[in-house]
């Protein structure tokens, strides 16, 4: 775009508006959209933007791959989004799609094949809507446990908004549905011996069993668990469990991996075991594990926090699930499983899906042919299913982002798997087989990505050799000995598990890889650039393609030296564009990249700037 704007004053400033319309595209029942924005860090001018979305159809789901983005429903059929304000200075093209209704569940796929297409990786993103909501059909009941620390160190405020967070959620219960409530400190005691189903008196009674809980002695929280698990829910409801504690196992069975192992081995009837932590001194990995291996989620409660309104917020978002123990394959023409067609999904246990949920799913497929999935699971005890099929040879460049979104989650899997090592042993060894084989895929993961934790970011650093493989790994093995494995509880594991939950449910792309420290300051790391599907490192002065970064890139000897802005440069350019790559040219500074096997430097100089 060109223009001319007059009168401009000294030092004034102008507004310039432009107004263009853009027929957007449809993929079945997706609509995608981009605004063009240059991918470099460096770019770090904020923006806004606000959409309005007006469909003829029901709108099921709304998703930006690009950016963090805050959506309000204004009805079935229109949705305002705007960029989070963390989000105003991210780089890169804002992308939006929208996904319109079709049935209870609507689905539709990105693919990001590989270089010889003999496969790739895919993102499954699904939106839920009740279709049964304005019929007769009852929804899906609930069955509550709530679990209790009342525990010495609970007093005071603590089990204040612990009893205030117990009352809210009984209030919430709906006609029909049933709940008990387990308290505990050196014993575990239960407002009934079954549950009861919510009436004017079972509430009166619980009421007045809450409100007479005092906190006083240790946290016997193996037996506590073991409580809430053990009886048999009524037929056709979800049996959710909110359990609460501010603290470590004082009393009975202490071992992390003892407790953790009785989530599974007791948990006969499928609970859902949402966890909060209390304050610091939790053991956060314990929490979260326990959660993460019963389909549910793990949520801290930080300090000065209002205890009841992180737990009702949790439960409001738990009303009837449209489908519960979800599971999806892969299947033939005929419908029939279709064995190693799709892999390393992530997540790998599916969290149930309520209505108005999105879910995003990655994973990797092998094979040209067109994808057929299964989505299968439980509604009121009824078997559902529901079956897409999707084309993956649409997929290219433009969807680089499904690789680097599932490679942030595989990062945050691997990384989970080194943690669970601490259940079992504090102090692994350093030539621990296992521990070197994570750490080492974690950094090759890392490495071609451009993505980067709080235990990998030395590769960042200016000095870090990336050539050096035994280097590299001994480093990140030390990181990991002493964060992720040795650091169980406090601050500094809480920090851990806030990055590893983010990671592990990315769903949009973070180029400036943020994350918590173990003070919880936000850091980002700018000298570490992803753009279309490569990753560049800053050395020397000059951006490096993640293909090259691992030569002695201090005395490589680029095939072609192209000046910044020449006719040559601008060739270069369109080759790129025309492959979807241009933003590998959009650095600022001298850029060392691969094309086509050929190393060529992009050179910035001053006479180069002034053209």
């Amino acid at each position: 775009m060109r223009t001319s704007v007059f009168p401009v004053e000294p030092n004034g400033e102008q507004q310039v508006q432009f107004t263009y319309e853009h027929l957007l595209k449809a993929d079945g029942d997706r609509i995608d959209y981009e605004l063009p924005r240059s991918q470099s860090v460096a770019y770090d001018t904020p923006w806004e933007v606000d959409v309005e979305i007006k469909s003829n159809r029901s709108i099921n789901a709304v998703y930006s791959p690009s950016h963090q983005i805050e959506t309000i429903k204004k009805g079935n059929k229109r949705r305002s989004v705007r960029i989070s304000e963390i989000a105003k200075l991210d780089p890169g093209a804002f992308r939006l799609s929208y996904l319109l209704r079709r049935g209870a569940v609507t689905a539709s796929l990105f693919s990001y094949p590989d270089a010889d297409r003999s496969g790739g990786c895919f993102l499954l993103l699904a939106g839920t809507s009740d279709e049964n909501a304005s019929s007769d059909k009852p929804a899906p009941k609930r069955e509550l446990t709530l679990v209790i620390d009342r525990s010495g160190s609970m007093r005071g405020a603590k089990i204040a908004q612990a009893k205030d967070a117990a009352l809210s959620v009984l209030e919430g219960l709906l006609e029909g549905e049933s709940f008990n409530v387990i308290v505990y400190n050196d014993a575990v005691e239960a407002f009934a011996p079954v549950a009861v189903e919510k009436t004017d008196e079972t509430l009166a009674a619980a009421k007045a069993f809450v409100q007479g809980i005092k906190a006083n002695g240790g946290t016997n929280l193996h037996d506590a668990l073991v409580e809430s698990l053990r009886r048999r829910p009524r037929r056709g409801v979800l049996p959710i469990v909110l359990f609460m504690t501010d603290g470590l196992p004082t009393v009975g069975v202490r071992s992390e991996q003892a407790i953790r192992d009785v989530a599974t081995e007791a948990n006969i009837h499928s609970r859902r075991v949402f966890t909060f932590g209390v304050g610091f001194d939790v053991n956060t990995p314990l929490l979260d594990k326990i959660a993460l291996n019963t389909r549910a989620f793990a949520t801290f409660v930080f300090p000065g926090e209002d205890v009841e309104v992180k737990v009702s917020r949790v439960f409001d978002g738990l009303d009837g699930p449209i489908l519960a123990s979800p599971e999806l394959v892969a299947v033939n023409s005929k419908g029939h499983l279709d064995a190693g067609r799709i892999s390393d999904l992530l997540p790998g246990r599916l969290p149930d899906l309520f209505d108005g949920d999105q879910l995003v799913l990655l994973g990797r497929y092998t094979g040209k042919a067109p994808l057929r999935f299964m989505l299968k699971g439980e509604r009121s005890g009824e078997a559902k299913s529901f079956q897409f099929n999707f084309d993956t040879s649409e997929g290219g460049v433009r969807n680089a982002f499904v690789g680097r979104l599932w490679a942030t989650r595989k990062i945050a899997g691997l990384t989970d798997a080194i943690r669970d090592m601490g259940a079992v042993a504090a102090n692994p060894k350093s030539n621990d087989p296992r521990l070197k084989e994570l750490s080492d895929e974690i950094i090759r993961l890392s490495t071609d990505f451009g993505i980067l934790t709080e235990y990998t970011s030395f590769l960042a650093t200016e000095g870090t050799d990336l050539a050096s493989e035994e280097k590299l790994l001994e480093q990140s093995i030390s990181n990991y000995q002493a964060r992720a494995i040795g650091t169980r509880s406090g601050i500094a594991s809480v920090n851990q598990d806030l990055n590893n939950g983010l990671q592990r449910m990315a769903a949009c792309e973070k180029f400036r890889n943020c994350f918590f420290d173990a003070n919880l300051n936000r850091v980002a790391i700018t000298n570490v650039q992803q753009a279309t599907d490569n990753a560049f490192y800053r050395r020397n002065g000059r951006w490096i393609d993640s293909r090259l970064v691992n030569q002695d890139t201090a005395e490589h000897d680029a095939a072609r030296v192209i000046k910044f802005g020449s006719p040559e440069f601008v060739d270069l350019a369109w080759t790129l564009a025309r492959r979807g790559r241009q933003a590998s040219v959009s650095l600022d500074g001298d850029i060392l990249l691969e094309v086509d096997g050929e190393s060529i430097l992009i050179k910035h100089d001053e006479v180069a700037q002034s053209d």
